[in-house]
């Protein structure tokens, strides 16, 4: 939290000392024009909370009992992975004045590219399970065959990196749910840790939890440190680079700790938000390109032009995210209460 605070307030000073700032979209590309006012305030913010989420899950390796694992190391190579492309189209945005750099119709297909990827790597290397689960391997224990399982881990990683990125449109909506949903993520490795073996091991198919703990810790405190400066009326947005990393790290931990299906509800306010563009984009398109069920979307954008503040649509919309976070929380430490009781 602290490396993100100074990162954060360093990368303030560095992009407006070289006039880098964030275009926004205008009327012509049918962007939200009331946040014209934002245009020019420094962006790739993302880059203080990645190194600084890097370097909290490095030192603390430095103490007795925290091994590197494999798992955590091929998330961490995924994560950048995709940042270095956020990062990429967040340079081209802002070289050419405007808020579509060359990946912007090509972007989707080479983050899928990449996700699918990353799962490949991460099944054939590590002894991830392939099992499709909602709290735990054996529930509700839907074994497939790996390659099924990349194309369904492949398919989670991308559609959660594009929802956070989808989300990023109000001043720490992105960052703020985010942490919650990584601060579930390290109460559900410590769980995993405190049951991985033994008498009644519940979650022995998860590989060292401890690290993918500390992980999942390591991003909250980079969410909490980012958002200092990240809140309403924000001095640095974290741009694509920062999107991509925390959707590729949310979407990781849900694989690697086998709750996969509950990151639905983790992430409930990202699903909402990209299910707004999806619906969107589908009743335009079915209309003959005649009608929108929406002001405008993503959905907070729809809010906004009813008439909400700004600052009122992103409490109300981290609200919702802290509900959907609380009932995934609930279901996990209800199942995991059901086994110790059996």
């Amino acid at each position: 939290m602290i490396v993100s605070l100074i990162g954060s307030r360093f990368l303030i000073t560095f992009f407006r000392s070289r006039g880098i700032g964030q275009p926004i979209l205008g009327k012509e590309d049918r962007g939200p024009e009331h946040h014209m006012s934002k245009a020019g305030t420094p962006t790739m913010g993302g880059l203080a909370m990645v190194v600084a989420a890097f370097l909290g899950w490095l030192i603390a390796h430095l103490r007795d009992g925290l091994p590197f694992s494999d798992q955590a190391i091929i998330a961490w190579v995924g994560i950048l992975v995709m940042a270095t492309v956020g990062l990429l189209d967040d340079y081209i945005k802002v070289k050419k004045a405007h808020n579509r750099g060359i990946f912007w119709k090509r972007k989707s297909y080479l983050t899928l590219v990449l996700s699918f990827a990353i799962a490949a790597w991460l099944v054939s290397s590590t002894g991830v399970s392939r099992t499709i689960s909602i709290t735990r391997a054996t529930m509700p224990n839907l074994h497939v065959p790996w390659y099924v399982w990349v194309l369904w881990a492949g398919t989670m990683i991308w559609a959660t990196s594009n929802a956070v990125n989808v989300t990023d449109g109000l001043d720490g909506l992105a960052a703020g749910s985010a942490l919650l949903g990584f601060l579930a993520f390290t109460i559900i490795g410590y769980i995993a840790l405190r049951y991985n073996s033994g008498l009644n091991p519940i979650y022995e198919e998860v590989v060292n939890p401890l690290d993918l703990a500390v992980l999942a810790a390591a991003f909250a405190g980079a969410c909490g440190g980012f958002l200092w400066f990240n809140a309403a009326p924000a001095r640095i947005f974290m741009g694509d680079v920062g999107a991509l990393a925390l959707g590729t790290a949310l979407a990781l931990l849900a694989l690697t700790l086998n709750t996969q299906l509950l990151l639905i509800l983790i992430c409930g306010i990202n699903v909402m938000e990209a299910g707004s563009v999806a619906v969107q984009m589908a009743v335009f398109k079915a209309s003959g390109r005649k009608k929108r069920l929406f002001r405008m979307s993503p959905i907070h954008h729809h809010f906004e032009l009813a008439g909400w503040p700004e600052t009122t649509v992103i409490i109300r919309f981290w609200l919702i995210a802290g509900i959907c976070v609380a009932s995934a929380l609930a279901l996990f430490i209800a199942d995991f209460s059901k086994q110790v009781g059996g």
